[in-house]
């Protein structure tokens, strides 16, 4: 008995699973539409400050490396290096 129904749910299952291939959608005709690119805003004083910021202190890591004052293990991420006073 179980074996007619499971084998009646897998020609019905088999069947009805290629129907919505075969069916075409309005989406699938049409071409994609592309995006338009948005104009990029200059940035903000914020943002530029904090570039600068960025490479005072690039500039200051390479200058300490240079001078063989990095402990080893150290990076320059979050190395809590102290920054060289001018």
């Amino acid at each position: 008995m179980y074996k007619v129904i499971f084998a009646g749910a897998t020609v019905i299952g088999l069947t009805a699973a290629p129907l919505p291939m075969l069916t075409q959608n309005a989406a699938a005709q049409t071409e994609p539409v592309k995006k338009t690119e948005k104009a990029k805003k200059p940035p903000s004083a914020g943002l530029l400050a904090m570039r600068e910021r960025q490479k005072k202190c690039a500039a200051e890591w390479k200058e300490m490396k240079n001078a063989g004052k990095i402990e080893k293990g150290m990076s320059g991420r979050n190395s809590g290096a102290p920054a060289i006073s001018a």
